[in-house]
């Protein structure tokens, strides 16, 4: 399913910075003075990430005897009693819904904001993945953590790293995923593991454990994961794994553990419906995009466009399909899938849907773009009418008219109609496709780019309009605005495409003379 990863390099011990030395030394001055028999340890993500050379800055101290706001109390007794201000304490409420199965306390330490929390044990019943909670001990604490490679704990005191399962250490050298306990047991208790277990092989390039694959895989294991997990988590675990360094290796590993669906769950009556094997053309399609995008350079877009990107090209084989909503609506099945399936905000499915629009726009213009001939500009079907203008200005107007739609975006709803031109992609079913076929796509997309640029239409949507919507109704001698007004506007943005020089005198004129026109044949 995946290949061995390479060894991984990790730390013998932990290098504390300066920062880091300061706020520890501080934490058992306060156990001290207020005579504290209190074990303080940094647990899990910190302590993985500093061996492996990481930084981090994601500071939980685990608190073996009290409770993190009591702990935080005695951090302010200790800063009153020596004549400085007390701090800010945050306390977080337990939300097993946001898989806050404990009271976390917060407070800002020399800079650095800081979670405490008590060492807890873990008990499931079988029809939730709540946990009844109950103080542990540091062991049961390791054990009852999604895996080996976050069960580790570093204990101020003795400055050293605790290895409770005895094998996170080894499985961190390893490169492998594992549950401290056995893994049908730990997905059964809390299925969102399966996620989080997915996440961190993809974004350290950890391999997954045998036994663990085969959990994964099980049809009860999938069933808790629709029953207990609430799709906020589902969705917030896949935007995680989106915005991550690994991103196709995430979905990926969704698709080949049979899980694609349970994630990405289809609305009811799609029409026309999924086929089979679609998972693979929406990996392949995603695929591809990242790879375009490595290419590219970190340039050419903003994390937040590659984001966008990549949801879009995941889903690119639901760009024409739909469900009946409420009340008879017809309603983009991505849509479906970005704020149901996933819970992510409607801008995001209002932009992806933005973007595969206009990707599709794109692709029925690219042949005219790319040729260094004079090449005859093909009709459109946007289901929009278009003023008269000559037939050289007519490609400005339509890739102005695309750019205008998606602003800032333009060039990642360019990346996705390479995924469609000269062939589709996703038609391979392939998650890699050739390095070759991909970098001709980018030499196409840099061809395009640059002769968009030559037509000056980067950041054509700030364009000024000649008049306002005020002139307008003076000119037309309209009483109010309305719909005349917004369509007399769009046609004044296609005529300064096709006239970049064109004066506000000369569309006065030009709107006189076709208003006439108009009630000629009216």
């Amino acid at each position: 399913m995946c290949t061995s990863p390479l060894s991984v390099s990790v730390k013998e011990h932990i290098d504390l910075s300066a920062k880091e030395k300061q706020i520890f030394e501080f934490l058992i001055e306060v156990g001290r003075h207020c005579g504290l028999q209190t074990q303080l340890r940094v647990a899990g993500g910190w302590v993985r990430d500093k061996l492996l050379g990481l930084e981090c800055h994601d500071i939980d101290v685990a608190l073996d005897d009290m409770l993190g706001s009591e702990f935080c109390e005695s951090v302010n007794k200790y800063l009153l009693d020596k004549g400085e201000e007390s701090r800010g304490v945050h306390v977080i409420q337990r939300n097993p819904d946001q898989s806050k199965h404990l009271e976390t306390a917060n407070m800002r330490i020399f800079g650095v904001q800081i979670d405490f929390v008590n060492l807890r044990a873990e008990d499931y019943s079988s029809d939730s993945r709540i946990p009844t909670m109950r103080f542990g001990t540091p062991e049961e604490d390791a054990f009852r953590r999604d895996l080996t490679v976050n069960s580790l704990f570093y204990n101020i005191h003795t400055n050293s790293v605790e290895d409770f399962t005895g094998r996170g250490i080894s499985d961190l050298k390893s490169g492998k995923i594992v549950t401290p306990l056995p893994p049908k047991q730990t997905f059964l208790d809390d299925p969102l593991r399966v996620l989080r277990a997915i996440r961190f092989g993809s974004r350290f390039n950890f391999e997954l454990d045998e036994e663990l694959k085969v959990a994964l895989v099980g049809d009860d294991v999938k069933a808790a994961i629709n029953d207990k997990v609430s799709r906020e988590r589902v969705g917030h675990e896949v935007d995680l794994m989106i915005s991550g360094k690994q991103p196709v290796k995430a979905i990926a590993y969704i698709s080949q553990l049979q899980l694609f669906w349970v994630v990405f769950k289809l609305p009811p009556e799609m029409k026309p419906p999924a086929p089979e094997g679609c998972e693979e053309s929406c990996v392949a399609y995603m695929a591809s995009a990242w790879t375009l995008h490595q290419l590219l350079g970190s340039s050419f877009s903003t994390n937040a466009q590659q984001r966008l990107c990549l949801y879009a090209a995941l889903l690119l084989p639901f760009r024409s399909s739909s469900y009946i909503a409420k009340k008879g609506k017809l309603n983009p099945a991505v849509s479906y899938i970005i704020c149901t399936s996933l819970k992510l905000k409607n801008d995001d499915a209002d932009n992806v849907i933005a973007l595969h629009i206009a990707a599709e726009k794109f692709l029925s213009l690219i042949p005219a773009i790319i040729s260094d001939e004079d090449l005859h500009v093909p009709e459109v079907n946007w289901k929009q009418e278009f003023i008269d203008i000559p037939a050289a200005s007519k490609l400005r107007i339509l890739c102005g008219l695309i750019i205008r739609e998606v602003k800032e975006s333009w060039r990642t709803a360019l990346v996705l109609s390479m995924l469609l031109y000269p062939v589709d992609i996703g038609l391979s079913k392939s998650t890699s496709n050739t390095s070759k076929e991909l970098n001709e796509r980018k030499e196409l997309i840099n061809k395009v780019q640059k002769k968009i640029l030559d037509m000056g239409l980067d950041r054509i949507w700030e364009a000024t309009p000649l008049l306002n919507g005020n002139d307008i109704i003076e000119i037309l001698e309209l009483k109010t605005g309305g719909p005349l007004v917004k369509e007399w506007q769009q046609k004044m943005f296609e005529w300064q495409l096709s006239y970049p020089s064109g004066s506000k005198q000369d569309f006065r004129d030009w709107i006189i003379e076709n208003r006439s026109k108009r009630l000629r044949m009216d």
